[in-house]
């Protein structure tokens, strides 16, 4: 076995474009791992494999043309993400009988790029939003997806087969959804590379959402550079140059909220990490961007019209939220956790003054947020606010490092402008520490 999948991205990528190997020999390696690591055995986090994938990487390597911008890299898809020819069930049993005819946008936009679809990944059932109790990572679906470093310790969620297949080297990107952490949450605890870009940047099609006006769909990688180059073709672009960023030109904002809700281990290497750029020139402030509780307005009010939105395009016995608690009730064993988030939300619609207060509050902190992160390259998330999500900026989450107690650690920051962000992430990843392979996966 030449271990093809320990490559980085770039030199699989123009490894395939040159010849030195085949599209059809990485993806085969890809797809013995997930069968090997990926099952019900062991990490838990495929949900499906795309049939077609040895033959789709066989007619890549058949073409003359091998400028995608991505040609031949093998990525999983959250299954929430519609993949023609597959089931999109969003970690439900109650959307077993859910098969997507055509592709997502951000699909059919990759596949231009020349991605092979490896299959999809496991998630928390319903995006998180099905039961307050429910792990995260579990689904009705699928099961439990565990960690790759400490089958113990909590995987995140909800794209939580995507962060852990990439953090196991079992596909070389996988795509995720993210609401409010559900890509740079599972990015940080897992130690690969999460990115939500702003609100609207991408195409929300073909995605069972929580709430469109909250939800982005995004890529996870193993660096910044690899998540950027997978952005820019889910946008149906090429990758748009940035900047490295230096240090003595940062300026950052630290958001001391809920900072003492930090482990002792995340807050020394973060505090190291701040410490190392301060004393290249880096200009460091510190502010309070508190947690935003109407953001749970929004979600509640939004789901069910934007969920029997997308149900309405599609074919399954189940088209409606109340068809869904329905087909709950009557299959209890599916979700032992019970339902209490779908059922909060299923009189609830977007005419209702709570959503109305929400929409409002959201507009009045986004401006604010424009406003007071106008002067900074980024800011980093110490403890735990959910700001960025509310106001639609955009977040992303690159490494720390490996923790002492053998986990790796990621940081998360956020900012006004998508641009400047980006180019503080590539410059501030260059600070950090390596994130070793997980032992019995490498």
């Amino acid at each position: 076995m030449k271990q093809l999948w320990k490559l980085p991205m770039a030199e699989q990528i123009e490894g395939m474009r040159s010849g030195a190997f085949r599209v059809e020999e990485l993806t085969k390696e890809y797809l013995d791992r997930l069968q090997k690591y990926g099952g019900k055995g062991g990490l838990n986090v495929l949900a499906q494999i795309n049939p077609n994938a040895l033959r789709d990487a066989r007619e890549l390597d058949a073409l003359e043309d091998k400028r995608g911008a991505l040609f031949g890299l093998p990525i999983l898809v959250k299954d929430n993400i519609d993949v023609r020819g597959m089931l999109t069930t969003a970690g439900s049993m109650t959307l077993s009988d859910n098969l997507a005819e055509k592709d997502a946008p951000v699909i059919e936009n990759l596949r231009k790029a020349g991605a092979v679809i490896l299959g999809k990944s496991n998630m928390s059932e319903f995006a998180n939003y099905t039961a307050s109790r429910m792990p995260n990572g579990f689904s009705s679906f699928g099961g439990q997806v565990c960690h790759a470093y400490d089958r113990a310790r909590d995987p995140s969620g909800s794209s939580t087969g995507s962060a852990v297949a990439v953090s196991a080297g079992l596909c070389a990107a996988a795509i995720g959804t993210d609401t409010s952490f559900s890509i740079v949450g599972c990015a940080q605890q897992n130690g690969v590379t999460g990115l939500k870009p702003a609100y609207g940047a991408l195409s929300g099609d073909g995605i069972v959402p929580i709430a469109c006006l909250l939800d982005s769909a995004g890529p996870l990688t193993r660096t910044f550079s690899d998540a950027l180059a997978v952005y820019h073709a889910m946008r149906g672009e090429r990758c748009v140059s940035v900047a490295l960023a230096e240090a003595k030109d940062l300026k950052l904002c630290v958001n001391a909220f809920n900072r003492e809700l930090q482990s002792d281990i995340q807050r020394e290497m973060t505090d190291i990490l701040l410490s190392r750029l301060e004393a290249d020139g880096a200009k460091i402030e510190e502010a309070e961007h508190v947690y935003q509780p109407m953001q749970r307005a929004l979600m509640r009010c939004a789901f069910k019209e934007d969920l029997n939105a997308y149900l309405a395009g599609t074919k399954v016995k189940n088209g409606t939220l109340e068809r869904i608690i329905e087909a709950y009730r009557d299959n209890p064993e599916w979700m032992p956790y019970e339902i209490d988030v779908l059922e909060a939300a299923v009189d609830k619609s977007k005419e209702d003054c709570e959503y109305l207060e929400a929409l409002k509050d959201r507009e009045r902190v986004r401006a604010q947020m424009l406003d007071e992160l106008a002067d900074f390259d980024a800011c980093v998330m110490t403890g735990p606010t959910n700001i960025m999500h509310f106001c639609g900026l955009p977040s992303l989450a690159i490494r720390l490092g490996m923790g002492s107690d053998g986990a790796p650690r990621g940081l998360i920051l956020y900012g006004a402008d998508e641009q400047r962000l980006h180019a503080a992430a590539l410059c501030i990843e260059a600070y950090t520490e390596s994130v070793a392979w997980p032992k019995d996966f490498a």
